[in-house]
């Protein structure tokens, strides 16, 4: 079900209406840009913000860092030049949105503004202050429902009574049924006449450097819908590699273990019932399983996320996390240093790290032991983590970072006591041979399989014979478990959980 807009009140007649666009950069499957193409001329704005480019509170490191930025660039391009073919136009302005939008509102008399709802405590705030100003230049607005799969306001709960295990909503949201199809973008769109687009931002404008591609990487991230349609193509149809994925999900290395699509998705280049709906054709015209399934799964996810924040707000910012555990975290900026330039000294964590510094993504799997190895073996803030992710990330999401490195901390959803990843089991199952340590760490790529992961057990003289030049272990991985896990445990005992 598509959700209809908030009523703006009575001001219905015919006129120019705008479309304040966020993360939701494409033209099919956008409500917002569909309801606004039937009244009349259509003005398709982004703002570049500068508080999204400012330095995060705990690390100073850029909000957004070139990786992603690059990536907002393209799609912000691919956009216009799509919008354009419709008729339309996109118009880029630099400035806070609260003060660029009642601006434009009063110098074009807008009708009216749509735009749609995005989660997130400082977005929300941007648009309570955008609509304060709308208000005052008395041009009323209309918001549509987050870009969910599931239709919310279908499940049988609110936000505020969301629950705290994925599985309930799982099991909620699948009883709805099948989900909503999307649909196309406008037939055509009427752009507003004399009005200056605007340029795009250059990186060096928005205080960031050109990105290297590293050869190492499996893929470039490209944005925008036509490269997220291409990539979606090529994964579901042309590869097939739908049919596999659960088997295949794990990977360290390649194109192709998953579907990549998250940055797409982060960006709104492409929609989640966009995704599903290529799930589903699939599912019908060439094979149903686990795996195709395990997709769909995982876009429930997304949405899970979505929610819980939509539900707890600023509390997924505490260091106590949503489950209020007061976990007496260190501080210390030089271990965090060393982890996130991967030179902590366990090849599979420094492998990790440096892909993530050299590309700005990283597997699924690898995350999820980077930041247990910070929290459960280095005992370091989770959120410096989180910050950290968030600027180099291509595919940032607030809500499923987030909520993900809460969970990985041990202090968010679905908690189940003491939870950590076992580095030499990881090692052990998925880079066994030890090729995604070599990929990234050259200094080990001469050992075998047998010393790869543990290059501080080769005697001094081997080490000098294959000219290891590589860190001793920050810490040892058993002994520094059972620290954090007393931390843990302790103040368990004596934290106000929910």
């Amino acid at each position: 079900m598509q959700p209809a807009p908030q009523q703006p009140g009575d001001r219905d007649a015919a006129g120019p209406v705008a479309v304040w666009l966020r993360r939701d950069l494409r033209t099919a499957d956008h409500a917002p840009l569909r309801a606004a193409a039937e009244r009349g001329p259509v003005f398709c704005i982004y703002c570049i913000d500068p508080r999204e480019f400012g330095a995060t509170p705990l690390i100073g490191r850029p909000r957004t860092g070139a990786w992603r930025a690059r990536f907002l660039i393209e799609a912000l391009a691919d956009l216009r030049q799509a919008l354009r073919g419709l008729g339309g136009e996109l118009l880029v302005r630099r400035g806070r949105p609260e003060d660029v939008l009642p601006a434009m509102a009063r110098e074009f008399e807008w009708m009216r503004l749509y735009y749609h709802r995005h989660v997130g405590t400082e977005e929300a705030e941007v648009a309570a202050a955008v609509e304060a100003g709308m208000e005052r230049a008395n041009c009323p607005t209309a918001r549509f429902a987050p870009q969910t799969l599931v239709d919310v306001d279908a499940l049988p709960f609110a936000a505020r009574e969301l629950p705290e295990v994925f599985t309930r909503f799982r099991l909620a949201a699948e009883r709805q049924g099948p989900f909503a199809e999307p649909f196309a973008a406008p037939a055509a769109i009427t752009a507003p006449d004399g009005v200056d687009p605007g340029a795009l931002p250059s990186l060096v404008e928005l205080g960031l450097s050109e990105p290297e591609v590293d050869s190492r990487s499996a893929m470039t991230f490209t944005g925008g819908a036509t490269a997220g349609g291409e990539r979606l193509a090529q994964w579901i149809w042309r590869g097939e590699h739908l049919a596999r994925y659960k088997e295949t999900r794990n990977g360290l290395h390649g194109a192709d273990y998953s579907s990549r699509l998250a940055p797409w998705l982060a960006h709104g280049c492409l929609s989640p019932r966009l995704v599903q709906a290529e799930v589903a054709r699939f599912e019908r015209e060439r094979v149903r399983n686990d795996s195709t399934y395990w997709l769909t799964f995982e876009l429930l996810w997304r949405d899970f996320f979505q929610l819980v924040l939509c539900k707890h707000g600023a509390r997924l910012f505490w260091p106590s996390g949503l489950q209020g555990i007061t976990v007496p975290w260190s501080d210390d900026l030089a271990m965090f240093e060393r982890w996130r330039t991967g030179t902590t000294g366990i090849p599979l964590i420094d492998a990790s790290m440096r892909e993530l510094l050299a590309t700005g993504f990283l597997s699924n799997r690898a995350r999820q032991f980077v930041g247990s190895f910070l929290t459960k073996n280095l005992g370091i803030d989770w959120r410096f983590g989180a910050e950290w992710f968030e600027s180099q990330l291509i595919d940032y999401d607030v809500a499923a970072n987030w909520g993900n490195w809460c969970y990985v901390a041990g202090v968010g959803n679905d908690a189940r006591g003491f939870r950590y990843f076992n580095i030499a089991t990881q090692a052990h199952k998925y880079d066994r041979e030890g090729d995604h340590v070599k990929r990234w760490c050259p200094e080990l790529e001469l050992l075998g399989r047998d010393t790869v992961h543990t290059p501080w057990e080769i005697p001094e003289l081997e080490r000098r014979m294959f000219r290891i030049d590589y860190p001793a272990p920050m810490v040892d991985l058993e002994s520094s478990v059972e620290r954090w896990r007393a931390a843990w445990e302790a103040a368990v005992g004596t934290s106000d959980q929910r």
